[in-house]
C-alpha cells in the first residue's frame, strides 16, 4: 500500500513553544488515513520538523503501508532524509537516525519538498499544537514523540499490545460459533499467519510473544515467533469464549435451538450461552492476562495472539468503551489491532483491523 505523509513542525521564539503535525493519505491523496498533532514544549523549528516526519512514519508504518511518499515544507528535512546535505547538529542527528530507523521499515520512501501553501493540513495542526505548548508550564518537559496521548497528560512509556487475531480454520469458513474446539488452520489460515509474521518481521521490536493455548493461535504465534527469533509463551487466560452447547453452530442453528436466549445473548455480556461462558466472564480473565502482561513487559511492544473476544474485550478497555464494541466491531481473520497501555492507567488504540499485508 501507497501512502503519502505530509508533516511539518514549528516554534515560536526558535527555541520558544514548539509543535508538530503529520497526516497520512491515502496515494490519491483523496482520503486522510490518520493524522497526529503534539505540543513538544519549547524547542527549535529543526526539532519540532523532525518531530512531526517521525510521527508521520510511525502512523504510515502502523496502517501497514509499503511506500510512503514524505511531503514537506522543511527544506533541511528533505535535504537531509535525501541524503544530500549532512547532519551536523548533534540533537537532529539524533533525530535524524530515529527517523531513518523508521523508514527502513518500508520498501521505499520518497522525500519531496512543497511549499507551504501546500502543505496547509500539517500546517494546522502544527500550529494547534503550539497553541497547546504556549499554554504549557515553563517547567514542564517535552513529551516524547512515542507518546500519543500527550493530550490526556499521560505519563511514561506504554506497553503496546500487538493484538493479532489467528488464522482461517474450517468452522471459520462454515461460519460457525468455535470457542474451546481446537480446529487446526487451512492452508489459507496457515498462509495468512505467514504474511502476518513476515510484516510483524519488517516492523521489529517485539520483546515478546504470548498467545492462546489453543491449536490455531499458538501455530499463528508460532509463525510470527519465528521471523522475530522469539519463544512463544502461552496464557490461559487468552483462550476464546467457551460458547458451550453452541460450539460449531451456526448463527443460525444456535438461534433455532434457543431462540429467546440466542436473542438476549446478542444484547447482554451477563448472558452465557448453555453449558458455557459470558462475554462478562470472559473479560475478567483477559483483564488478568493483560495486567500480568503489563507488569512483565512494561514500556515494551508484545505480539498477543488470540481470538475475537479477547481482542476485542482488550480494545474496550482501551477505549474505555462499553459493551456494545463487542457487538459492533469487526476483526478479520489473521488482523492487527494495537492498543497502548500507560502506567498511569491512560490507554489508546492505534490500529483496528489491519489486513493489508494479506493482499
Amino acid at each position: 500500500m501507497k501512502v503519502i505523509v505530509e508533516a511539518d513542525g514549528g516554534s515560536r521564539g526558535n527555541p520558544g513553544p514548539a509543535g508538530y503535525g503529520s497526516v497520512v493519505w491515502s496515494g490519491d491523496h483523496a482520503t486522510v488515513l490518520a493524522e497526529s498533532k503534539e505540543a513538544i514544549g519549547r524547542a527549535t523549528n529543526n526539532v519540532a520538523e523532525y518531530r512531526g516526519l517521525i510521527a508521520g512514519l510511525t502512523e504510515a508504518a502502523d496502517i501497514g503501508a509499503d511506500e510512503v511518499d514524505v511531503r514537506m515544507d522543511s527544506k533541511l528535512v528533505v535535504e537531509q532524509m535525501s541524503g544530500r546535505w549532512k547532519v551536523k547538529h548533534p540533537e537532529i542527528a539524533v533525530l535524524h537516525r530515529e527517523a531513518t530507523g523508521i523508514a527502513g521499515r518500508f520498501d521505499r520512501v520518497t522525500y519531496t519538498w512543497i511549499p507551504r501553501a501546500q502543505n496547509s493540513h500539517a500546517d494546522r495542526l502544527a500550529n494547534e499544537a503550539m497553541d497547546a505548548a504556549a499554554e504549557m508550564p515553563a517547567q514542564q518537559p517535552a513529551q516524547p514523540a512515542s507518546n500519543p496521548v500527550a493530550w490526556t497528560g499521560a505519563r511514561g512509556e506504554p506497553t503496546r499490545f500487538l493484538l493479532l487475531r489467528h488464522g482461517q480454520t474450517e468452522l471459520s469458513v462454515e461460519r460457525r460459533y468455535s470457542g474451546r474446539g481446537n480446529p487446526a488452520l487451512t492452508d489459507l489460515g496457515r498462509r495468512q499467519a505467514e504474511a502476518a509474521a513476515a510484516y510483524l518481521g519488517r516492523k521489529g521490536g517485539v520483546a515478546a510473544v504470548i498467545t492462546s493455548p489453543l491449536q490455531r493461535a499458538y501455530d499463528t504465534a508460532a509463525a510470527a515467533a519465528k521471523v522475530l527469533g522469539l519463544d512463544v509463551t502461552v496464557d490461559d487466560d487468552l483462550i476464546e469464549t467457551d460458547f458451550g452447547a453452541w460450539e460449531g453452530l451456526t448463527f443460525a442453528e444456535a438461534a433455532q435451538r434457543d431462540p429467546d436466549l440466542h436473542r438476549r445473548w446478542l444484547r447482554d455480556t451477563s448472558l452465557a450461552p448453555p453449558q458455557g461462558e459470558s462475554f462478562d466472564a470472559a473479560a475478567v480473565r483477559v483483564n488478568r492476562a493483560r495486567a500480568r502482561i503489563i507488569a512483565e513487559h512494561a514500556g515494551e511492544t508484545v505480539l498477543v495472539v488470540s481470538h475475537v473476544t479477547p481482542i476485542k474485550s482488550l480494545l474496550r478497555v482501551a477505549l474505555d468503551g462499553g459493551s456494545n464494541i463487542l457487538y459492533r466491531l469487526h476483526l478479520d481473520l489473521a488482523s492487527l489491532s494495537i492498543a497502548e497501555f500507560y502506567p498511569d492507567g491512560a490507554a489508546s488504540v492505534r490500529l483496528v483491523n489491519q489486513t493489508a499485508y494479506l493482499d
